[in-house]
């Protein structure tokens, strides 16, 4: 770390040859979490991450009233968590942070609980579009105060239930504004219909990982009609899971294997997932490694050839700053499109990426819905990340190969991912790039 608090990103100077275990996912985290709280039981949540957004989450929970407690292990990092249901309160805040999932699912679960429940977050949190949510909720019988905004800060009145049923909203913002609704639903007293009119559903992935997970409880979603979800009012079961790692913070430590002609191992990676983070496998093949999936989990090696692409990022838009990282290295141009929508995420990211990366020497135009990159010459300088957890991670990509990159503010990763440097670090050196359990592989290698 520099006086500053930056970080100077370390650059490979060999092939990275490595095994990365990482904690389990956000998405599913979070989503658990809410359905946990619903539930008619008591929930073992193993594995979960521990991260801002997910620690924001646990304890708005907890404020309106769930119980969310460690359960003794011999790391408390890797603790599962127990989950307890009960009567939702009001009279309480939620801090958002800049956690889309928090600001957006916890809403319609407020206006279960009996009285005020008060949202607001970070300063850039009141930046994000939270009218579908907020319009949607009052079409459904709720009361929410907002003096017009449509954004943070806002008051949930809860009346302890809600009517529910049919509503229509625009997610083409966000497909985070459909989950919010579908995913407290059950607990409306006629369920829930969500229409979607307007431009398609960006990161629809997340989506069906909505609908799977409340079926895993036991609730009744009809998502047979294209751009409508049905959930029956019923009750939420108890769950019994272990989350998955997180595939889209895996594409850093992977695309690490693309720009040093290396070797990255990832254990773990399931044969069959709703994670939009998946597809990070068909991008780096496209782009030219080498990649396999087993049992033991997903390797990703580089063949020598680094290819530009073109290529539709609209579900998967999550990925765009990590994939923008490796195509700046690329030997033919590329073009990111369908992600329009990024503009609207902890920061405009579209505008931030080809800021940054041009201040390095490279060549980046924006476009109406995504980036082209053409191949240029990189050097050294000041990475914004503008408290951004994916603009850094593709700060340390590019820091592979370009000299004296500092990345501004890098501990913004601890959003998704805690002790990314030491992870980071760890595969670069030969350390266990392990998930802060203590149990990653020891025969991570690598030059630095």
């Amino acid at each position: 770390m520099t006086a500053e608090g930056n970080w100077i990103a370390p650059r490979a100077a060999h092939p990275v040859d490595a095994t990365v275990t990482l904690p389990g996912s956000k998405s599913l985290t979070n989503r658990y979490l809410v359905l946990a709280a619903l539930a008619n039981g008591t929930s073992r949540l193993r594995r979960p991450l521990r991260s801002r957004d997910t620690l924001l989450m646990a304890q708005a929970l907890r404020s309106l009233g769930a119980g969310v407690e460690d359960l003794p292990g011999d790391d408390p990092e890797a603790a599962d968590w127990l989950v307890t249901p009960a009567t939702l309160r009001g009279d309480s805040t939620v801090d958002c942070g800049l956690a889309g999932t928090v600001m957006r699912f916890l809403p319609p679960v407020a206006t279960l609980a009996a009285g005020r429940v008060a949202f607001d977050g970070d300063a850039h949190a009141r930046n994000r579009p939270m009218a579908p949510v907020v319009d949607a909720l009052r079409a459904l019988g709720a009361q929410v105060e907002d003096d017009g905004r449509g954004r943070l800060p806002f008051t949930v009145v809860g009346s302890g239930s809600l009517a529910g049923g049919a509503v229509t909203l625009d997610a083409s913002a966000s497909s985070q504004f459909i989950s919010a609704l579908l995913l407290a639903g059950a607990r409306f007293d006629q369920g829930v219909v969500v229409h979607h009119d307007g431009k398609p559903v960006p990161s629809e992935p997340h989506i069906q990982m909505t609908v799977e997970v409340l079926r895993d409880a036991g609730v009744v979603v009809d998502d047979s009609e294209v751009n409508t979800w049905r959930v029956e009012p019923s009750e939420v079961n108890a769950l019994e899971v272990q989350v998955e790692p997180d595939l889209s913070n895996a594409a850093a430590f992977l695309a690490a294997a693309l720009v040093s002609d290396g070797n990255v191992r990832v254990p773990g990676w399931p044969q069959h997932t709703t994670q939009a983070g998946d597809a990070i496998r068909d991008i780096f093949d496209a782009m030219g490694a080498d990649v396999s999936l087993d049992r033991a989990g997903l390797t990703v090696s580089g063949s020598g050839q680094l290819s530009g692409l073109d290529v539709d990022l609209h579900d998967v838009g999550e990925l765009t700053p990590v994939v923008a990282a490796v195509a700046a290295f690329a030997d033919s141009p590329s073009r990111l499109r369908g992600i329009a929508h990024l503009r609207g995420h902890e920061t405009d990211r579209l505008s931030a990426l080809a800021h940054e990366i041009n201040a390095l020497g490279g060549h980046v135009v924006e476009t109406e819905d995504g980036l082209r990159i053409a191949p240029a010459p990189l050097h050294g300088g000041l990475f914004h990340t503008y408290d951004d957890h994916r603009m850094a991670m593709a700060g340390a990509v590019l820091g592979l190969r370009v000299p004296d990159l500092v990345l501004e503010n890098v501990g913004t990763t601890a959003k998704t991912l805690p002790q990314f440097t030491r992870r980071w670090t760890q595969m670069l050196t030969g350390g266990s790039a392990d998930d802060g359990t203590g149990r990653g592989s020891a025969d991570a290698t690598g030059g630095a």
